[in-house]
């Protein structure tokens, strides 16, 4: 007995343990949606970004299911949905994640994907994936349901929209939503009816306060998101407050409970885990001075390789700013020697030192360009190199993706198109037509940017139009109406001429098709109509005798006009005029 009382407080502490342990240690599943690179409307630097800190981060929590994917067209997010849906059917978890354009139309919200073109307002129904329709693939999830949305961002598609019905309401973010399903929660970036920020550095607010609090083990789901909301209003000054719908029970639900943490110390200790953190947030900060107290505290390594990389492209932008400034002072020089009249050789010297800074601009852009290219795949790759760091031989040149230069394309033609200067498809491809395009841009827009490339000077400068820059010109039978070229529709009687102009129909002159044959059948007519005008009568009397005549020609001389003898008939000689008749009457 006395040794049963010795035990009693372990068996206590065991039954107290595990009664506190926090539920849903089941199958947890979690689709990862991203779409940065828009067709047909300007692309977003950070929802691919954000989307992989999520992904990873919910791939080190444990998760069963971790289905990441970015840039999809309506037709492949509907089947990835489809798919999901199958996952989620047998987990206790599921979790979608969004981050992208976002609309709301009538009180009901959408996501937009990356094809969508949105000309009109009903054109959502067709085109873009209502947030129901998320619900419905996370539905069979047993125990917890969470939508996450980095959407509320301004509608892009707004300026351009038509409205089918004037009423038709089109808010500006996304619609507050109350899910009808139980244990569903759909967290929202920004407040209802408000616009989230994208941040300064490679990731959003929202996204770094998810990744820091949202798979905490055995943080409740609501207060790890109270968290995110506190991180967040701290870091925008209070200008964006993220939100939650819906409710849960009194029980706490983790994402990440305990025990799973607890399960996992066969897991390999990172050693560079410290390293890779600090790093992150240097990125973050994105500044030179981050980047120096990084290689400060870390000066060598993988990572400190990847940092001076970042620190590159950051000097190449400084250098390139430096050139735009002398390049732009040079010219003006070169245009005030010009007209002030200078001296032929002073003005031979401002030419040399103008084209020589325009040179020099033309390389720091390529030199920026690529350092941007090498920092961007060092700041993507960097988790997945990781485990390859070990290695001394690993290449830094080989991080470059191919596809950033077609990207930077894409990402030009897309604007080029926005303000009516481009028309093709933004397929990446930097031809011809693109490059003729972007000569248009600086003809009406004023600028000089470099044609043979797709940089991000000309996409910097191309963004910072906010309304068309090149004229709308449309083809024969439309006319411009605003934007869009509407067909010309004429009046009843009235015909679209060559000019684009509508104007009065005309008659068709009779046996046209009958060419010269017309003109011999009408020349009796004209014969007497010379003949009665020689003879002092009228043409029209000529005529008008022949008509009531009855079937005979008719003769008009000196002394007057007469029926002709029957088997006689006219011939015409030419002349008319005193004693000189036209026609003479010929008898068999």
């Amino acid at each position: 007995m006395r040794s049963l009382f010795r035990l009693y407080p372990l068996l206590l502490a065991l039954t107290l343990l595990l009664v506190a342990e926090p539920a849903f240690a089941g199958k947890r599943v979690a689709l990862v949606l991203a779409n940065s690179a828009y067709q047909n409307a300007p692309s977003l630097p950070n929802p691919v970004n954000d989307g992989a800190v999520i992904a990873r981060t919910l791939k080190d929590a444990g998760f069963d299911v971790v289905d990441s994917r970015h840039d999809l067209p309506a037709l492949e997010t509907r089947r990835v949905l489809r798919d999901f849906a199958d996952a989620a059917r047998g987990a206790d978890i599921a979790v979608v994640y969004y981050a992208g354009h976002g609309i709301e139309v009538d009180g009901a919200n959408y996501l937009i994907p990356v094809d969508a073109r949105l000309e009109r307002d009903t054109d959502v129904y067709d085109e873009a994936l209502s947030l129901d329709r998320v619900l419905v693939a996370i539905e069979p999830a047993k125990q917890l349901r969470l939508v996450i949305l980095d959407a509320c961002r301004d509608n892009p598609f707004g300026k351009t929209m038509k409205r089918t019905i004037a009423s038709r309401g089109i808010g500006r973010g996304l619609a507050q939503v109350e899910p009808t399903s139980p244990n569903t929660l759909i967290a929202y970036s920004a407040k209802a009816g408000s616009t989230a920020q994208d941040g300064d550095g490679s990731n959003s607010p929202f996204t770094i306060a998810l990744s820091k609090h949202l798979t905490t083990p055995g943080l409740d789901v609501r207060r790890a998101f109270g968290f995110v909301r506190d991180d967040v209003l701290k870091t925008t000054g209070n200008k964006q407050e993220p939100f939650v719908y819906g409710s849960l029970g009194g029980e706490d639900v983790p994402l990440v409970p305990v025990k799973a943490v607890a399960a996992a110390p066969s897991a390999p200790v990172n050693p560079q885990a410290d390293v890779r953190r600090d790093y992150e947030l240097a990125l973050q900060v994105g500044n030179k001075q981050a980047w120096d107290a990084f290689l400060a505290q870390h000066p060598d390594g993988f990572y400190a390789s990847l940092a001076k990389l970042q620190l590159d492209k950051i000097t190449a932008e400084q250098t390139h700013a430096a050139a735009i400034e002398k390049a732009k002072q040079a010219e003006a020089e070169r245009e005030r020697l010009a007209a002030a009249g200078a001296q032929k050789d002073v003005q031979a010297k401002a030419d040399a030192d103008a084209r020589a800074a325009e040179q020099a601009r033309a390389a720091a852009e390529q030199a920026k360009l690529k350092a941007q290219q090498q920092a961007a795949a060092a700041a993507s790759t960097a988790p997945a190199t990781e485990a390859k760091s070990t290695d001394k031989g690993t290449s830094l040149a080989a991080l470059t993706p191919a596809t950033s230069q077609a990207d930077m394309a894409r990402s030009v033609q897309t604007e080029l198109n926005r303000v009516g200067c481009f028309s093709g498809s933004a397929d990446g491809n930097w031809n011809t037509a693109s490059q003729r395009s972007l000569s248009q841009f600086n003809r009406y827009a004023g600028t000089n940017l470099d044609v043979k490339v797709a940089s991000t000077d000309a996409l910097d400068s191309i963004k910072s139009k906010q309304a068309r820059v090149c004229p709308l010109v449309c083809q024969h039978g439309y006319k411009a109406d605003g934007d869009n070229c509407t067909r010309i529709v004429c009046g009843d009687g009235f015909v679209l001429n060559n000019d684009n102009e509508c104007e009065k129909k005309r008659g068709k002159p009779a046996n046209t098709a009958k060419g010269n044959d017309s003109q011999q059948q009408d020349r009796p007519a004209r014969q007497r109509a010379q003949a009665g005008a020689a003879g002092g009568y009228g043409a029209a009397a000529g005529v008008a005798s022949g008509r009531a005549s009855g079937g005979g020609q008719i003769f008009c001389g000196s002394t007057g006009c007469r029926p002709i003898s029957r088997g006689c008939h006219l011939e015409y000689r030419g002349g008319g005029g005193p004693g000189n008749d036209a026609n003479v009457e010929v008898c068999n």
